[in-house]
């Protein structure tokens, strides 16, 4: 355990989250879903490591989590970060409306209780932000260009003094570039104001404030080759050929089905790494469900594990409800902390065991099994009432999770006895109440479809944890 420093500094303050989209199922909740194929879940081996910090420190890496000071105190939430992550990044509590909302005046309480708690628990912290466009206070914007110039630079002197020797990376400079075809710098007060050589002072300046904290520019949709990572590249080649202190690139990696993880994502990874710096994949979340989203996680994970010097993941919050983009459920763990597929898969390409000794009968663990079947209830003209029976296998089970695809234009209108959430094709329904079977034991969940009644649903694997 690490000595936590006493820093100076005001206490309190806190930033807003990010705006979130909080449109979960609920219990009764109309969904479209069309047939897709449903495969297996991915397979493990056998390693000693059993959590995700623990697997990729094996790898000489980090697997960190995106932190919100207001869930610290929930039991579930610190209990899931301590034992999963050995790295966290503070959500908003860093960010400069955060720290300085009024110029002059630092207020680093809710930051100061992440690192905190992060130092109690031996994991790195990484810094987020220091210079950004949003979330910026009003008087940023207000300022004259020599004014703003002079705040900058303080914000990062004061901001990074007082986290001397505690962070180990900060995003120094963050999003920068517009997205598009034209690899040109964002509109913001810096830019505008400062030009194109705000960037360099602003990693000039973080070097001379902390000069053991590496620094690095973070940014979205450049995960790929296009246009905007081909931006950010030549600026990286040109700092490291003229000297501009910069020791790393992170790549949010946000994805879904209409940005999904490029074909080239490793290649892109590798290029920035040949030019002599470290790569990181800084907020990563990949929206869907089911085997689709597990397979991108592990493709992610094994990405970076083929680059020397991508040096760790961070995935953008814990649990899916508290997610900004929760509606997609892009995490590793649902609304209830279960461990999804797509734990199981980033665990496994680390070269970790999902339910390994440290994590008997939880979610993964290999003894923990159970079966779905389906039977229509009750049948009319334009539908149907549909009912998924789950038994649980020779070993108690405390959880279950099914995925349900229906083909057009059959929509479910409502659900009972579990948990709904939906990604494209796929209903996956979870247990609420009656997730808790002893061996052999049987429960059940139903829902209502207009639009037809055949043919009749598709009920992949049940997922025990």
């Amino acid at each position: 355990m690490r000595m936590i420093r006493k820093r100076s500094g005001t206490r309190g303050g806190g930033g807003p989250a990010r705006g979130r989209l909080r449109a979960a199922l609920g219990g009764a909740t109309t969904v479209l879903l069309t047939a897709t194929a449903l495969a297996a879940l991915p397979q493990t081996t056998a390693h000693a490591a059993d959590t995700l910090g623990a697997a990729a420190a094996e790898k000489g890496r980090y697997f960190g989590a995106a932190v919100a000071a207001n869930h610290l105190g929930e039991a579930q939430y610190a209990a899931t970060l301590d034992r999963e992550f050995n790295s966290v990044t503070p959500e908003n509590e860093m960010k400069w409306d955060a720290v300085e909302p009024n110029r002059g005046s630092f207020s680093f309480g809710r930051a100061d209780q992440i690192v905190d708690h992060a130092q109690g628990k031996g994991m790195k912290v990484r810094g987020h932000t220091l210079v950004w466009h949003s979330q910026l206070p009003g008087w940023v914007s207000g300022l004259g260009a020599t004014d703003l110039r002079s705040a900058m630079n303080n914000h990062i002197t004061q901001v990074m003094t007082h986290y001397k020797g505690e962070i180990h990376s900060w995003d120094v400079v963050n999003e920068a570039f517009q997205d598009g075809g034209s690899g040109a710098r964002r509109s913001s007060p810096f830019q505008d104001k400062l030009g194109d050589g705000f960037i360099e002072e602003a990693f000039r300046t973080a070097r001379a404030a902390d000069p053991n904290a590496k620094l690095c520019y973070n940014d979205y949709n450049t995960d790929g080759v296009n246009a905007k990572s081909n931006a950010v590249y030549t600026m990286v080649r040109d700092f490291k050929s003229r000297g501009v202190p910069i020791d790393c690139v992170g790549f949010q990696s946000h994805f879904n089905p209409n940005s999904p993880v490029p074909s080239d994502y490793r290649a892109n990874l590798q290029r920035f790494a040949d030019l002599g710096v470290d790569v990181q994949i800084t907020e990563l979340d990949i929206e869907g469900s089911g085997q689709a989203q597990a397979t991108d996680y592990g493709n992610v994970v094994r990405a970076c594990l083929a680059v020397t010097r991508c040096t760790g993941i961070t995935v953008w919050g814990i649990p899916d409800k508290y997610s900004w983009r929760s509606s997609g459920t892009p995490l590793l763990f649902d609304d209830n902390y279960n461990k999804k597929p797509a734990y199981d898969a980033a665990l496994s390409a680390l070269g970790g065991a999902p339910g390994g000794p440290g994590d008997p009968g939880g979610p993964g663990d290999p003894t923990a099994a159970c079966t779905a079947t389906y039977s229509t209830a009750e049948q009319w003209s334009g539908g149907y009432n549909g009912k998924v029976t789950i038994t649980a296998g020779s070993s108690p089970i405390t959880g279950w999770s099914v995925d349900v695809t229906l083909a057009s234009p059959q929509q479910v209108v409502s659900v009972w006895n579990g948990s709904p959430t939906s990604n494209g094709d796929v209903m996956t329904v979870r247990s609420t109440w009656n997730g808790s079977l002893a061996a052999g034991a049987s429960t059940s969940f139903g829902f209502t479809v207009n639009g037809g009644t055949t043919p009749p649903p598709q009920v992949g694997a049940c997922t025990a944890s």
